[in-house]
């Protein structure tokens, strides 16, 4: 059964002047691989894999190169252009991928990424929705505290930024946690910070427990030693001024001073801190 929007393997059952025609089935007549797509020495009998969608015409193709993701699937895709009839998004194939109107939920910009689903519509069309939450898999999430995961962040709300988690859940990271610029519609990479009984998912951008305080005590102890011995900043600090420095929360950031203080390697006054000597960073490999 051929998919669309989808990879298929497909056997080349008659050669013509501009290109290969590769079996169909039942819904679908054979369907045309042109020339410009088929690889050298491609010949009948042969099974080859291919995409199936609609060119520019709507007449069914197949064609070998690779979109940026196919039905089914959440994608972060670049606005080729805004039309009267809808948006249009580049997903690496001849012809733009359409966003209807009526799946468009905020103003999209030509240049912009943004995350959206590929979906096949009721004309049998391939299209992408920005109604994210409409496609996201609600089942208990497959994932466990503290698991790497990517992150595709959708929405923003009071309480922090949606993400899909490994394109099929979604988590919320919230603001306390956002340590650095986070785009919606840009790719990035996150744990998972907690599975809650409501089927919910908390997310961090950081990893979690002992293995993030080392990577921040590493970090404090590095900034000490290039500035002189010394820093202008302490748990009191602005939120905000932490970020920029060391890309942590101001919680986190006084957890981590509270373990080296404790182990003697700095010393806290109001006015900042400091090494209490020039001891060696690999004092702090034991947590």
């Amino acid at each position: 059964m051929i998919e669309i929007g989808k990879f298929n393997k497909l056997q080349v059952i008659r050669q013509v002047s501009h290109g290969f025609y590769l079996e169909g089935d039942e819904e679908w007549d054979d369907i045309l691989l042109p020339n410009k797509y088929a690889p050298e020495n491609l010949k009948v009998g042969d099974e080859i894999e291919v995409f199936i969608y609609f060119d520019s015409e709507d007449r069914i193709i197949a064609t070998t190169q690779r979109p940026y993701a196919t039905v089914g699937e959440f994608a972060s895709l670049e606005v080729s252009s805004v039309e009267n009839i809808g948006v249009f998004l580049d997903w690496g194939l001849e012809k733009d991928l359409f966003v209807p109107f009526r799946e468009k939920l905020f103003e999209m910009l030509p240049g912009q990424s943004y995350a959206v689903y590929i979906y096949i519509d009721s004309s049998n069309r391939i299209a992408a929705s920005t109604r994210i939450k409409k496609y996201i898999d609600t089942s208990p999430a497959p994932f466990a505290v503290g698991e790497k995961v990517d992150l595709l962040p959708y929405h923003s709300t009071d309480l922090g930024i949606k993400a899909i988690i490994n394109g099929t859940h979604s988590g919320l990271i919230y603001h306390d946690d956002i340590v650095n610029d986070l785009k919606l519609g840009e790719f990035t990479q996150g744990y998972i910070k907690t599975l809650r009984d409501d089927n919910k998912v908390d997310l961090s951008l950081r990893p979690l427990g002992k293995e993030c305080r080392q990577d921040l005590v590493e970090q404090i102890i590095s900034k000490l030693k290039e500035s002189g011995g010394s820093l202008a900043v302490t748990s009191k600090t602005p939120a905000n001024t932490i970020n920029s420095m060391f890309q942590v929360s101001r919680n986190k950031f006084k957890i981590a001073l509270g373990h080296l203080y404790k182990k003697k390697i700095i010393s806290i006054t109001d006015a900042g801190i400091s090494l209490v000597s020039d001891k060696d960073s690999s004092r702090t490999q034991r947590v």
